[in-house]
Formats: structure tokens, sequence, C-alpha cells
């Protein structure tokens, strides 16, 4: 009798945590994945969903007008400026997005990269490193982000120079966490039997590094990165907010949406900033529901935890007590 195959499509991260997953953490899973691909379809469907331009001020018939509250011609009004905040903030997907996206791509390569010589040579370039990193937690990355925004754009920028600049203001904070974690990883494995075995064979330190090791380092990268997707969403909107992000002509972004909605709040005009707000809430809540789910069930010591309770469980509808003799639970016996 054949042996019932997993497709490989089940052991994917998301996937694999879905079909673990019970009860309430199941659902907090299910509300993070589902409001983080509702922001991806979103960011992919904005030319179609989007009724104008995120910097269009006029129609076929005339201006739109400046803080008109939502009607059928504008959903959710407009803003001081003529924009349509139904359309800013569905286009503003696409700029959030895509910070994201190079951000996190570009600390993965260069955290896994440096953690991984780091850990693997050591010596004097791993006390340096690790140097580095511990200096890099020292500054806040909204101020990092100011500060490349200037050095990149002046202050004020095209679409991909905002998304650029953004991007690599958050790399830089990102990196040391990516680094430490890979560093950790390596140091651990260069001691395994199969590691000395490869080196014993003659196998050159680099296929040890990318091919053994790497290979092996990598299981919670994917709980690092929802995590830090969400504080780069926040990072953006710090950005715009204070006047340092994407020029409103350029590209829609929810933090320069905000930072003009302010003085609207004291007139009553309301739907200028709960819109965008909303947004930003909700792309935040998706990753950070996600990492932190993701996070509970690949942590080794939660699933004891969870295990010793079933146990405990089960022992009492017996008739017995946890402490009973013979009662095993994961982690050891009592």
């Amino acid at each position: 009798m054949s042996e019932t195959r997993t497709p490989w499509w089940a052991a994917l991260p998301v996937v694999s945590d879905l079909r673990r997953s019970r009860g309430l953490q199941r659902g907090m899973l299910i509300v993070g994945v589902t409001l983080t691909a509702l922001l991806v379809l979103t960011a992919a469907l904005a030319p179609v969903i989007a009724p104008y331009s995120w910097a269009q001020t006029s129609g076929p018939d005339g201006d739109f007008g400046t803080q008109q509250p939502p009607s059928s011609a504008h959903l959710w009004g407009t803003t001081v400026s003529g924009f349509d905040v139904l359309s800013r903030t569905i286009w503003g997907t696409r700029t959030a997005l895509g910070v994201i996206v190079a951000a996190v791509l570009a600390s993965i390569v260069i955290g896994v990269l440096l953690g991984l010589i780091s850990g693997y040579v050591g010596g004097w370039l791993d006390r340096v490193l690790v140097m580095f990193a511990d200096a890099i937690y020292a500054f806040p990355s909204l101020l990092l982000a100011i500060v490349m925004s200037i050095v990149i754009s002046g202050g004020r920028s095209s679409m991909w120079g905002g998304i650029l600049s953004a991007a690599l203001s958050i790399t830089v904070v990102f990196v040391p966490q990516y680094f430490r974690v890979i560093r950790a990883e390596a140091v651990r494995l260069k001691a395994e039997p199969f590691v000395e075995a490869a080196k014993v064979m003659g196998a050159p330190h680099r296929r040890i590094m990318f091919t053994h090791i790497l290979r092996n380092a990598t299981r919670t990268l994917p709980l690092i990165l929802t995590l830090n997707a969400s504080e780069a969403i926040l990072t953006l909107a710090g950005l715009g907010f204070v006047g340092f992000g994407i020029e409103p002509t350029a590209a829609a972004e929810w933090g320069y949406d905000l930072n003009r909605s302010v003085a609207d709040v004291t007139s009553g005009i309301w739907w200028t900033s709960v819109f965008p707000g909303v947004a930003i809430v909700l792309s935040v809540l998706g990753m950070t529901l996600m990492g932190e789910s993701m996070n509970d069930l690949n942590d080794p010591r939660l699933r004891t935890r969870r295990k010793v309770r079933k146990a405990a469980a089960a022992a009492a509808a017996e008739g017995g007590t946890a402490d009973e003799p013979g009662l095993a639970v994961e982690g050891g016996t009592r």
C-alpha cells in the first residue's frame, strides 16, 4: 500500500502554520493572512479599482473641489488639495508594498551574508561586525529615514526616489536583526558533525557555508520578515508625516495624507484622516498578527507548554493528575 505524499505547497511557511494552528491562534493567523492578502491584492489591482489617479484633481465635470464630504462622486470625499481620498488610499498600497519588498529583500541579502560570514569565520572579523550591529541599534529608524531621504533626494523625492530612500534607511535598521539570527545559527551549526564531516572530505568553505550551514539556518527568517514588514510601513508613514516623504504628485503615500489632514480634524473634516489612518492600522495589524502567530507556532518552548497542558487535562479527565509518576510530557518525565 503506497504512502500518501504531502503536496509541496503544504510545507510552505504560512500554509504549514495554518494546518498546525488551532482555536484562537488559527483565527488570529487567518485574520492576519487575510489582511495581508488584501493589501497585496489592492496594490496589484490599484489601476482597476481606483476611480481616479493618485494626483488627479479634476474630471469630465470639472474640478473635484477641496474638502468635499463623501458623496456618490467621491465615496470617501476629497482632501484639502482636491485629491480623491479613496483613490489615494488605494494607490498608497503600492507605495507601501514597494518599500516593504525593497527594504526586506535588501535586509535579508545583506544581513544573511554578513551573519553567515561572521559566524563561520569568527575571530576579529566576528567581533568587529557584532560591534557595528550593536552600534546601529542606537539610532532610531525614523531618524535614519530622514537623514537618508535628505542625502538621496534633498528631502522631497519622486516615487522611486522616495521608495529607495525609505527602503535604504529601513534596511540599515533591519540588517542587524537578520545578522544576529544567522550568526547565532552559523556558530551553532559549524560545530555539528555533518559540517565537520564536510571539512574532512575537503569541501570548500564556500560550499560549506552556503550549502550545509545556510540551508539549515534560515528556518526563522519568515517570522522576522513578517514583523519587519509591519515596521517598514510605520517608518514610511512617519517619514511622510514629518514632511520628508514622496511628492504628492509623484505617488500616493499615507503618511503625507495624514500630515495634510491634521488641520482638518479641528474643523470636523474627518474623512481626510480616518481612511489613510485605517489603512495603516489594518496593514500593520495584519502583518503583526501573522508574524506573532507564526512565531508562537514555531517556538519550541510554547509547543512544550501546550503539550504539558494537554497532558494534564487528559490525566485529569481519567481521574489522575499531571503529577502522577509515569506521566510523560515533552521536555522530560515526572
